[in-house]
């Protein structure tokens, strides 16, 4: 997919390549050599056919016009004192390269064809600050040229893809959505290969990370007890400009992007996903959400490669967010892309498959496993944990009350109700089989239950006061 440049860039560079420079001037004052401004006003203001046979007339005079050569300095590190002789050069070399392929696989045959640009990425901490800004943009167009030329990776790739990456995630920290849509713009068009996508993983604190945060706001709740995510409320909330938070369409759209291209390498990120991002529930909710087509599309992508990849962890995950349900009502829309009726068609026979094959118990299971609880059915049903409370404690050699403990371990600021869930299933647990209290004691969860007694949240407190109450009854029987 490719993307049209972001208003905000297409509009800097338009100013500057208007802007009235005095080159004799800049030469007289040592800021650049006669042959710079020779070379430059070869291919300056002048047809794209006549610039293209400048260029190839003189390749070798170009390459060093920016990059420099053997003893010689190219004219950004010559004009390092004058910023507006720098980000003229960064435009027309953008356009260079537009114009003229064989220009940038002239580049890329040198061993360091990236030296004076990755340079620039440094100049200002100033996330606003023209000069890295039109680096970073030359270079997506020089970083995955090489890529996908070179048989194997190479170290100076790795090196640039690193560093675009962080100063990439640094606009998409900013308070300003434009910049955000530029970095996030910056990093869809890395992303075309399996180690570019991989490197981007490695680097995922302050890569991908964030993005969840764009989506959460997107999806119109974060993490907590009333959060649209888990109850699964569905409504949308803004018109087409928008979602929840203000975050605007085409950023949203981006960032999905973004993620789907991630999403290619499934096996590699999907797990980490649910279990740090909760992806699945939280795609669950954009789908319920999504205004566009297209968004729809990236949603359903996504999660197409990552359950095709991950059908063990994230179907039952999907399960218990309810999308099979979602998926039922996505199919009643006037949907018109193959690609997008395709995924959802998969996605459908497989969750359907799943579905039939499993017991309540088995929805249970799967619940626990994700490691987030919420009050689903069998929570509330005294016949569930008559039939059931058994076969928790000893199935897989009691690897759900272990997992109840690493849930009950964790403090969930963000989200009380599962402490108040997972107190509930504990208090079932003594009820139904009290011969086996010693083996809950031993996994700590009757010290933690007596803990959560003066916990601040309500049902926490009611919920860890009735479990206790069942251990205490168990006591005076004895």
């Amino acid at each position: 997919m490719s993307l049209e440049p972001p208003t905000y860039l297409s509009s800097l560079q338009s100013n500057i390549r208007g802007r009235p420079i005095p080159w004799e001037g800049a030469v007289r004052a040592g800021n650049i050599k006669e042959e710079h401004l020779k070379n430059i006003k070869a291919v300056d203001k002048v047809r794209k056919e006549q610039r293209k046979q400048t260029v190839e007339n003189d390749l070798n005079g170009y390459r060093t016009l920016l990059v420099g050569g053997e003893g010689e300095e190219s004219i950004l590190e010559h004009a390092a004192r004058r910023t507006d002789i720098i980000q003229y050069i960064l435009v027309l070399a953008t356009d260079l390269f537009n114009d003229v392929p064989t220009l940038a696989s002239s580049l890329l045959e040198l061993p360091k064809p990236y030296g004076p640009f990755i340079s620039l990425l440094s100049i200002s901490p100033n996330a606003e600050d023209h000069v890295p800004l039109l680096a970073s943009n030359l270079l997506t167009h020089l970083v995955p040229l090489s890529m996908t030329r070179a048989s194997k990776p190479l170290d100076r790739d790795t090196a640039a893809l690193q560093r675009l990456f962080e100063y990439f995630s640094s606009l998409t920290k900013s308070q300003d959505s434009g910049l955000q849509d530029i970095g996030v713009q910056g990093f869809s068009s890395l992303l075309r290969t399996r180690k570019a996508r991989q490197i981007f993983w490695n680097q995922r604190k302050e890569t991908v990370y964030p993005l969840f945060e764009t989506l959460r706001t997107a999806s119109g709740a974060g993490k907590d007890a009333d959060s649209t995510v888990w109850s699964g409320a569905a409504s949308i909330r803004s018109a087409d400009t928008s979602l929840g938070g203000g975050v605007g369409l085409q950023l949203l759209y981006h960032v999905l992007l973004v993620i789907w291209q991630l999403s290619f390498e499934g096996q590699l990120v999907g797990d980490e996903l649910e279990r740090n991002q909760e992806i699945v529930p939280l795609y669950t909710q954009l789908l319920r959400l999504s205004p566009k087509e297209k968004t729809t599309r990236l949603l359903l992508s996504t999660l197409y490669n990552l359950l095709t990849t991950n059908q063990t962890t994230l179907v039952p995950a999907a399960v218990v967010a309810r999308l099979p349900g979602l998926l039922g009502n996505l199919g009643g829309r006037h949907l018109t892309d193959p690609d997008l009726l395709e995924d959802l068609k998969v996605l459908t026979e497989m969750l359907d498959d799943y579905t039939k094959t499993q017991t309540t118990f088995d929805e249970y299971a799967a619940e626990v496993q994700t490691g987030r609880l919420q009050w689903s059915p069998p929570h509330r049903n005294p016949t569930f944990w008559r039939d059931n409370a058994r076969r928790i404690l000893e199935s897989n050699q009691g690897e759900l009350p272990k997992k109840l403990a690493e849930i009950l371990s964790k403090s969930w600021e963000d989200d009380k109700q599962v402490l108040a869930v997972a107190c509930n299933d504990v208090g079932n647990l003594v009820k139904e089989v009290p011969e086996k209290r010693s083996q809950l004691e031993k996994l700590g969860l009757k010290a933690r239950v007596m803990e959560l007694m003066t916990e601040s949240n309500e049902a926490v407190r009611w919920e860890s006061l009735r479990a206790v109450g069942e251990w205490l009854r168990y006591s005076f029987d004895n």
